[in-house]
């Protein structure tokens, strides 16, 4: 058999095998596009295009494709990141609570209204406060209701977990470590009246002072931190010189187990007290912020 004729077989045989790969591709209806661009391809590339792509499907067969093994991997929802797309009608419209109630138009002011009590109201309670002096009347009622809904929700949730923490065993810390933030976010807002507010402090108080008495190392630097300031916020000096007194003793090289101090001598006029942890602050290895040094020089 001459060269010519080895020629004109093989290039017929590869003819034929582009027309049937196009004939059965196009009939099982699926990449059509890409059925017939491979087609052109070996139609192009005579012998050479059949072997390439009979080449990558085989290895693709036999080396690449493989069942992967599921035996290790666990499946939970708490692992399951979810990305929203964002709202951007929304976001564009979001602006701060006293900026709103400055708006004369009352259907803007209400819609800017609505869209601050669509996001995180428990942290913008204070602000919501505000618009109930409103002098739009719908607009205050919507600050209202939201205000009572949250308030009466976080009563309803204060005395449930009280409950818990009475009945919980005396290892068990959990439910006071959660109720304390809770209760600190809420309460630094000051949206309760004076005798509530100062009812629920107390009770802060007496949560705090029950975490101390189960396990102390439970109580972080925060924690006293925020105890402090929320006695601060009620004038109530005895109670939070006790937790300052305990800070200090348990964390003596944060910077809140001095400032703490600081802000309870200088609210109390204590001159005394106040120069005296100053000038432990100084002679300490404590990083003092900005806060701190302002302080400092408006009592120095």
């Amino acid at each position: 058999m001459s060269q010519s004729q080895i020629f004109w077989m093989l290039l017929l045989i590869s003819t034929c095998v582009s027309v049937v790969y196009l004939v059965f591709g196009l009939a099982t209806q699926k990449g059509r596009i890409s059925c017939m661009m491979r087609f052109a391809v070996m139609a192009l590339c005579p012998v050479i295009g059949p072997l390439f792509f009979l080449t990558g499907y085989l290895l693709y067969r036999l080396v690449f494709r493989s069942e992967a093994d599921l035996a290790d991997v666990v499946f939970r929802k708490d692992r399951v990141r979810t990305n929203v797309r964002a709202d951007e009608e929304r976001e564009r419209n979001i602006v701060p609570v006293e900026e709103a109630l400055a708006v004369s138009d009352k259907s803007s002011l209400r819609r800017l209204m609505l869209n601050v009590i669509r996001g995180d109201v428990k942290s913008s309670l204070a602000a919501i406060a505000l618009a109930l002096n409103s002098h739009d009347s719908e607009t205050a009622h919507y600050a209202a209701s939201v205000l009572q809904d949250e308030l009466n929700d976080f009563r309803l949730h204060v005395q449930k977990s009280y409950q818990k923490i009475e009945a919980e065993s005396g290892e068990q810390t959990e439910e006071e470590e959660a109720l304390i933030l809770y209760m600190n976010q809420v309460l630094a807002q000051k949206v309760f009246t004076e005798l509530e507010q100062r009812k629920f402090v107390f009770m802060m108080s007496d949560i705090v002072d029950i975490l101390y008495k189960k396990n102390a190392s439970k109580i972080t630097s925060q924690f006293y931190e925020c105890m402090c300031l929320r006695l601060l916020d009620v004038q109530a000096f005895d109670q939070m010189e006790i937790w300052c007194g305990r800070a200090a003793a348990q964390y003596p090289d944060e910077l809140a187990s001095y400032t703490c101090r600081l802000k309870l001598y200088f609210t109390s006029h204590q001159k005394d007290k106040f120069f005296q942890v100053m000038k432990e602050l100084k002679e300490s290895e404590v990083v003092i912020d900005s806060e701190t040094l302002e302080l400092i020089r408006t009592f120095d």
